[in-house]
């Protein structure tokens, strides 16, 4: 028999619907980093952020609970798009727009697990790091949106075309732009990474 970890997505739901809490416990352990993140990079604010994905994880029980759950395979898209619109409410309630930028108080890089590494590795990693986030914050809205779901949340262009409510065109176009402004970027800054 499979442990946990090794089921997938749906098994664990259906383990979740029959009263297997710990199943509940291996999808979240297994998707919280990329929904974090992605939540993280939207609302730039660490506490705003663990706020919105409890919010997340009720909304995604009180789903699955209630039978109403249907996107079977499709786990991670489906939670991603109740964060997605959760971070869009609350921006909506304090009446700005969301602003994907990175958070001043703890470094997006810091919730990624990273191997053991020297201090010299990391320090190099860090300021890497510190250059692509100077970068993409440059970027226009749609085009930061589209490189972190692509890249940090690790969605493909069909799911961030359905999550923005745009075409897979218009994703991808807003992909290809946002590279070739960031390539601009890094040959007037004369960046390396």
């Amino acid at each position: 028999m499979k442990s946990l970890h090794q089921k997938t997505d749906h098994e664990l739901i259906r383990l979740f619907r029959e009263g297997n809490l710990h199943a509940l416990e291996a999808l979240v352990i297994r998707h919280k980093d990329k929904l974090f993140t992605s939540i993280l990079f939207l609302v730039k604010d660490k506490f705003l952020a663990e706020d919105i994905f409890q919010d997340v994880l009720i909304k995604v029980i009180d789903t699955i609970r209630g039978g109403r759950y249907t996107e079977e395979g499709k786990f991670l898209p489906w939670a991603m798009r109740i964060a997605h619109n959760l971070c869009v409410d609350h921006f909506r309630k304090v009446k700005r727009t969301p602003a994907i930028k990175t958070s001043d108080d703890r470094d997006i890089f810091e919730v990624l697990n990273f191997t053991e590494e020297g201090a010299d590795t990391k320090m190099m990693k860090r300021q890497s790091h510190d250059k692509v986030k100077q970068m993409l914050d440059q970027l226009p809205e749609d085009q930061k949106e589209v490189i972190i779901l692509r890249h940090y949340a690790d969605m493909s262009f069909k799911e961030i075309a359905s999550l923005t409510n745009c075409s897979i065109n218009t994703a991808l176009g807003r992909m290809r732009y946002g590279l070739i402004n960031l390539r601009k970027m890094m040959v007037e800054k004369k960046i390396a990474l």
